[in-house]
């Protein structure tokens, strides 16, 4: 049995409302939220807020009744890893033990459901504690990534004994991106964070990578919401 679950603030410092604001003629909760109900895999979806507004939104789409997330899980500050726990312990409540937990990231809308997919299909073929989508990353901390030291002076991140003069031959490093996360329920119940087990990447395309948090992503996200979506209307026409 698979939970889907949205996490949707309200508040956001970088973009206020992004989280109902419209995108492409629907508010951006909805794009992750029509892949939860659109998944045949996915049994139960819940959405986890502070905002009134969305949550009711969620149980008019569908959603499990789990109530407004508490005060102290709606702050800045308040990790990602203790709402889900909180979301997985309400539901549980309702639906019984699950199998798997699936979190889709609302600020994540270029996400298409075969990277859902894809995430499930790892998560049950590896049985890892958890699958976390990544893509790779374009800054390298052993290459070009700089620190300062004491002095003001810029240095690579990460050095190696031997140096590194090429991108190629830095060990290759990822981007913790928020598109799919699978998450073994047990892990999820008895864990204090989201790296104290196995996890394991999903890698997925740096195009589908990015999230909204700043008005600049907003546009850059838009722009390419709008190709993805007439590509697919000309790849239903053909």
């Amino acid at each position: 049995m698979i939970i889907g679950h949205i996490g949707a603030r309200a508040g956001s410092k970088g973009v206020p409302g992004k989280n109902f604001r419209d995108l492409h003629g629907k508010p951006l909760i909805d794009w992750a939220l029509d892949q939860l109900f659109e998944n045949d895999r996915v049994d139960h979806a819940v959405v986890s807020t502070d905002c009134p507004k969305m949550y009711e939104h969620g149980l008019k789409r569908g959603a499990l009744d789990i109530g407004l997330r508490p005060a102290h899980l709606a702050t800045d500050t308040a990790a990602k890893w203790d709402v889900w726990q909180h979301a997985l312990l309400e539901v549980e409540k309702q639906t019984g033990p699950a199998d798997a937990f699936l979190d889709l990231d609302c600020t994540s809308p270029l996400r298409l459901p075969e990277d859902v997919d894809a995430g499930l299909d790892l998560f049950f073929k590896e049985q890892p504690d958890m699958v976390m989508s990544c893509c790779e990353s374009r800054k390298n901390p052993y290459f070009n990534m700089l620190e300062t030291d004491e002095t003001g002076g810029l240095h690579v991140s990460k050095p190696l004994p031997h140096g590194v003069v090429a991108r190629q031959q830095a060990p290759m490093v990822y981007d913790h991106v928020g598109l799919v996360y699978v998450v073994k329920p047990s892990y999820l119940r008895t864990a204090t964070r989201l790296f104290e087990g196995h996890v394991i990447p999903l890698i997925v395309p740096n195009e589908r990578s990015l999230d909204v948090d700043s008005p600049f992503d907003w546009d850059v996200i838009e722009y390419l919401m709008g190709k993805q979506i007439s590509d697919g209307l000309r790849a239903e026409a053909k």
